[in-house]
């Protein structure tokens, strides 16, 4: 259990049975009366937000949370499996739980999951992956223009926005946070 004067943003707490995160913390002394403590609360398995103040005297229930470095092995159909290294027991996650980020995952690839109560809420890719584009419209020679951006895919269908310099057979690094181009690793034939 945590005591009110335990929380700080970041901490991972748990409510009603699910686990959260403080987003935002706020320490308020009133001119009378006890000190309160402002939050913003985000559910880590729906994502909704909530703001609840807590008094100093409250308690905090700690949530039964686990993170464990697995390995991406493959796709099969919508579930995606990933295996962990030491126990070699694999785990099954659906396409809507990995959102976009199932479009970064490249076989061998580790990853961090976190489990509450033994099931998977979230994972954690690196923070960048390289990836080859397959289709994008080539480059106007002599433009030069600074920042312009064209649409290209990547091999699953994933879409996003390159510079015209990119071609297509080129390697580009992506970041798998925002899902955005990062730099061209190696050109293309």
């Amino acid at each position: 259990m945590y005591t009110a004067s335990d929380l700080r943003k970041g901490l991972k707490i748990e409510i009603d049975g699910a686990p959260c995160v403080i987003t935002d913390f706020q320490f308020v002394k009133p001119g009378k009366g006890q000190a309160l403590y402002r939050c913003k609360i985000k559910n880590l398995i729906t994502g909704a937000t909530v703001d609840k103040t807590y008094r100093a005297v409250e308690k905090i229930d700690k949530p039964n949370l686990e993170q464990r470095e697995l390995i991406y092995s493959y796709q099969d159909g919508d579930h995606y499996v990933f295996m962990d290294s030491t126990t070699y027991e694999q785990i099954q996650l659906d396409a809507d739980v990995l959102g976009d980020q199932r479009f970064f995952l490249v076989e061998d690839m580790e990853v961090e999951m976190l489990f509450h109560n033994n099931n998977p809420i979230e994972v954690t890719l690196p923070f960048f992956v390289e990836k080859e584009i397959v289709e994008t419209e080539p480059g106007v020679r002599g433009d030069t223009a600074t920042n312009v951006m064209k649409p290209a895919k990547i091999d699953n269908g994933y879409e996003l926005s390159v510079p015209l310099f990119i071609n297509q057979g080129d390697r580009i690094r992506i970041d798998t946070r925002t899902g955005k181009y990062a730099d061209r690793i190696s050109k293309g034939f």
